[in-house]
């Protein structure tokens, strides 16, 4: 008996082997075989499959898969006073990967969880920010890392109000959570995007959005 095949895995799932083995939208992409190497918090497969190439021939391909769930992400933005409301916390991944201390400045994201993204979204951006958001507008979606993670992310929107009062710090303590909410001027943070100081993709991403086609788009 294995768990998440034939017993509970610690989020109570199992057949998590099952997930992908009747993909048929490609007939160029024969699924052989899906394997459980890891199921805690998210489960990561290895999948068997044959590949048919542009000149024909077959090739047996093995990849490895990372299956956390889907997000959402929101970039929260003062029209009136040009600023974007961010968040800062430890990303264990990018200190082991030479971030000088792990503390990114990111915006305001979380798994669905169940949700829809624009709930989620909305759920997210009240836990990492405080702020309560209502007009929520869909951006894009993209995947983040094609190559390994099954993650799409949807990107989203808001403005939110600046002269409200705000908290300086968020997060569900539950989860671990200890983030620091900072406001800057949305000039500045496009600033910090050229100088590495941000270097979360996702924030990026947005920033340049509200920079060309955004909220920020004239200026």
């Amino acid at each position: 008996m294995t768990a998440g095949i034939d017993t509970p895995d610690p989020r109570g799932r199992t057949g998590l082997h099952l997930h992908g083995r009747d993909l048929s939208g490609n007939p160029r992409v024969r699924i052989l075989d899906v394997e459980v190497l890891a199921c805690d918090w998210a489960v990561l497969r290895r999948t068997t499959f044959d590949y048919r190439h542009h000149d024909g021939h077959w090739s047996r391909e093995r990849r490895e898969t990372y299956d956390r769930g889907d997000g959402a992400t929101i970039l929260l933005y003062d029209p009136v006073r040009e600023t974007v409301l961010l968040t800062r916390q430890f990303r264990l991944p990018a200190y082991v990967n030479d971030h000088p201390d792990g503390m990114l400045l990111e915006t305001a994201a979380g798994l669905l969880d169940g949700d829809d993204p624009k709930a989620a979204i909305r759920r997210e951006a009240v836990e990492e920010t405080g702020r309560t958001v209502h007009e929520v507008e869909h951006v894009f979606d993209a995947f983040m890392s094609p190559g390994s993670v099954t993650e799409r992310l949807g990107f989203f929107a808001a403005p939110y109000d600046g002269s409200a009062p705000g908290a300086d710090t968020a997060g569900v303590a539950a989860e671990g959570e200890d983030i620091t909410v900072v406001e800057l001027p949305f000039t500045e943070a496009l600033g910090l995007v050229r100088s590495g100081g941000i270097a979360d993709a996702k924030t990026i991403m947005l920033l340049q959005w509200a920079a060309l086609d955004g909220p920020f788009s004239r200026r």
